[in-house]
């Protein structure tokens, strides 16, 4: 069905314990076959899987590349209009389809879920498991619903699937799916055809000549990613400057150019993407030569996973970070918003929301959600504070993050070693001896690697 030969590691260990309806979180790197994990299984079980994404562009691929073999896949999202919405829900509840490809938003809807119990589910899919945790670096308080879904749909297994996932990360999603003895099959992060490097740039001139050359001297597909909408524009008019042609993809941009502008990378008839993280969360291209980052992300954990959508075929493939010391302020503006304190989740708990603003609530009904204070009969004051004192740890653990990747940035060790320590998988591993630090080790008068924080 698929046109494989053979399985990947971890490929075999994950299918199995899905088809003996065992829960698992499989952590499995950028190109190891995470979507074969639940598809194949998904054919042989009897009802119909549920596979809860986080973007539409996800789905959309997903369902497509299935269709394309002649399988019945509905995606069930906003980009949908009222006809085709009834028609999937109809070939829902008759039974017509495999797999229902759904963002969590919808899946909290209590009417969808309805329309979900009058199938058979057998399994459901949570994709980029990771966007559960607070301590990961995608969090996305919808996927705190999934749970009580779960429950509602009659507890089909789960099969939980992410890239990356520290062990706060992995604890946090078994007791946010109500599964705490959820199974865990690690693959482990290190690939070894990416190469990584970083350019040092003192200056915007510097920046445009690195970002030019990266581009010119990778031969096939490159995605250019950039921390907000306006760098994502200005490194379109830098690329157009140099000749080089570019599609730009974000999130402010209307549904239709955003799937016209993913066709167009994908079938590649664009070489090179310029994007906010928007986009390639799951996106299957296998032939992504380079990865280059304008601007610095917020933590080495957003970092591998980005630059790791290079190479799924396991070609050479390059994975540069453009490092300028001021892009830091950009992660750094972005550390510096709203924190709830402990009175603002007591006056949105007991509905008092008056002088607070749409996202505040938002927020802090989300903090309280994932923490189950909804379900509590009884909530002391010590509560509130003691969820607010944990929720400026997530802030501060937030800003740790940032310093380790500016560690990184500046640091002279092999940059897989660095990538790997992050996520205690360096045991044993010595240097790459392909990035540019083990090519080209720096001179005596380099900086040293900054100090990890505790």
């Amino acid at each position: 069905m698929f046109g494989h030969e053979a399985l990947r590691p971890g490929q075999r260990e994950v299918i199995e314990r899905a088809l003996a309806g065992r829960d698992t979180l499989a952590i499995m790197p950028t190109g190891a076959g995470k979507s074969l994990c639940y598809q194949l299984p998904a054919l042989l079980l009897p009802g119909t899987t549920v596979v809860v994404s986080p973007l539409i562009s996800l789905m959309k691929d997903q369902a497509d590349k299935l269709a394309e073999r002649g399988i019945e896949a509905e995606a069930v999202n906003s980009s949908l209009d009222a006809d085709e919405e009834r028609e999937a829900l109809r070939n829902i509840v008759q039974g017509r389809t495999e797999f229902v490809f759904t963002t969590p938003e919808r899946l909290a809807q209590p009417g969808f879920r309805r329309t979900l119990k009058r199938a058979k589910i057998d399994l459901l899919v949570v994709d980029e498991a990771h966007c559960i945790s607070r301590w990961g670096h995608d969090f996305r308080p919808a996927y705190l619903e999934i749970g009580q879904a779960v429950t509602q749909l009659g507890r089909p297994t789960i099969l939980a699937l992410t890239a990356t996932a520290t062990d706060d990360v992995v604890q946090d999603i078994r007791r946010s799916l109500g599964r705490p003895r959820m199974g865990v099959v690690d693959v482990g992060l290190y690939r070894p055809n990416l190469v990584y490097a970083v350019r040092q740039v003192t200056n915007a001139g510097e920046k445009r000549d690195a970002l030019v050359e990266a581009l010119r001297a990778s031969e096939g597909a490159a995605i250019v990613y950039t921390a907000t909408v306006k760098a994502a524009e200005e490194v379109m008019g830098v690329l157009a400057e140099a000749g080089i042609e570019a599609r730009l993809y974000h999130g402010r941009l209307a549904a239709a150019k955003r799937a016209e502008r993913q066709d167009a990378f994908m079938e590649g008839r664009a070489r090179v993407m310029v994007a906010t993280n928007a986009f390639g969360m799951g996106i299957d291209k296998p032939d992504i030569r380079a990865v280059i980052h304008w601007q610095v992300p917020g933590s080495i954990e957003s970092y591998y996973q980005e630059s790791g959508r290079a190479g799924r075929d396991s070609g050479d493939s390059t994975c540069t970070l453009l490092y300028a010391h001021e892009d830091r302020r950009v992660q750094q503006f972005f550390l510096a918003g709203h924190v709830s304190d402990a009175a603002e989740l007591r006056a949105v708990h007991s509905g008092h929301l008056q002088g607070l603003s749409k996202g505040r609530i938002q927020r802090a009904r989300a903090i309280l959600d994932d923490a189950g204070f909804f379900e509590r009969e009884h909530v002391e004051d010590r509560d509130f504070e003691a969820l607010a004192a944990r929720e400026v740890a997530l802030r501060e653990a937030d800003r740790e993050k940032l310093e380790r990747m500016s560690a990184y940035a500046h640091g002279a060790r092999c940059r897989w070693l660095m990538i790997l320590e992050v996520f205690g998988e360096a045991e044993g591993f010595d240097r790459c001896g392909r990035c540019d630090n083990c090519v080209n080790p720096p001179s005596q008068g380099v900086e040293p690697d900054a100090p990890a924080p505790d």
